[in-house]
């Protein structure tokens, strides 16, 4: 991660421009990056599963490539972006291997960022997008927090960046959305 913030700003500036090679300048920039936060949502998917950790990078560029008409600010816009890409493809395909059949009892989703899925990976992956779909509704504030922190990986201060919200609203949205989620993911079927 030696790329500089102010580095990929210019390039997601210069790409959205219409400057082609930004984009290959940008991509070959952030791909570890893109790769640790892969890496993260894979942690704890099965053996078996056909998604990696390379082609979850890989459809998220698919996928940034369509991305059109957007304001590039910094750095962390971006991998808001692209965490919230990664979720949506993992949900997908956890969807697509029917693992929305549940078995008794409450699912354990633990909302540290050391630990991003619990041990019942694709449950798990689909409960707390199900809880956090609802919980948008409730509080979109800190939805959006908890998708950069636990999904994209942010550090505080780039959700503060991201969000222009201070550190403290940061901390006070986490809080309250780890007490929601857990309330909520805890009467889970």
């Amino acid at each position: 991660m030696g790329t500089s913030s102010a580095e990929i700003t210019a390039l997601l500036k210069a790409w959205s421009s219409g400057e082609q090679a930004a984009l290959a300048r940008l991509a070959e920039r952030v791909y570890p990056e893109l790769r640790l936060m892969a890496r993260r949502f894979m942690k704890n998917e099965r053996q078996a599963n056909t998604l990696q950790t390379t082609a979850l990078v890989h459809e998220v560029y698919l996928r940034l490539l369509d991305v059109t008409e957007v304001d590039w600010r910094e750095r962390a816009q971006f991998f808001a972006l692209a965490a919230q890409m990664m979720r949506r493809i993992l949900v997908d395909a956890a969807r697509a291997r029917g693992a929305h059949k549940r078995g008794a009892g409450a699912l354990k989703v633990n909302l540290d960022e050391s630990a991003f899925l619990s041990n019942a990976p694709n449950r798990s992956v689909l409960a707390l997008d199900e809880a956090l779909t609802a919980f948008s509704q409730v509080a979109p504030r800190q939805a959006k927090v908890v998708e950069l922190r636990y999904f994209g990986g942010l550090t505080e201060e780039e959700i503060v960046a991201v969000l222009k919200i201070s550190p403290r609203t940061v901390r006070r949205d986490w809080d309250f959305a780890k007490a929601w989620l857990s309330r909520e993911l805890s009467h889970k079927p």
